[in-house]
C-alpha cells in the first residue's frame, strides 16, 4: 500500500504557555473536532485522518514534518 494523507504525521512544540491546537474535520462542513493547550516546551503528535483533515495552531510554536520546520509568527507589538 502506498503512503497517502493517513500516514502523515507532524510535531508540535509550544514555545510558549498556552498554545492551542484545534483539529478540523473533513466533509462537506468543516467543524472544530477536538482541542488542545500546551505549555511551554510541551509537544504534540498529531496525525492526520479519515476524520482530521486540517489542524489550526494559535499561539508561538515550531511544527515538525517530512516537509521540514516551520515556527509561526510573533504576535509581539511592534514599536
Amino acid at each position: 500500500m502506498g503512503e497517502s494523507w493517513t500516514s502523515e504525521y507532524v510535531i508540535i512544540k509550544a514555545l510558549e504557555n498556552g498554545v492551542t491546537i484545534m483539529g478540523l474535520t473533513r466533509g462537506r462542513e468543516t467543524k472544530f473536532h477536538h482541542t488542545e493547550k500546551l505549555d511551554r516546551g510541551e509537544i504534540m503528535v498529531a496525525q492526520f485522518t479519515e476524520h482530521t483533515a486540517a489542524i489550526k495552531i494559535r499561539g508561538r510554536a515550531e511544527i515538525y514534518s517530512r516537509h521540514g520546520v516551520i515556527r509561526t509568527e510573533d504576535q509581539g507589538i511592534q514599536g
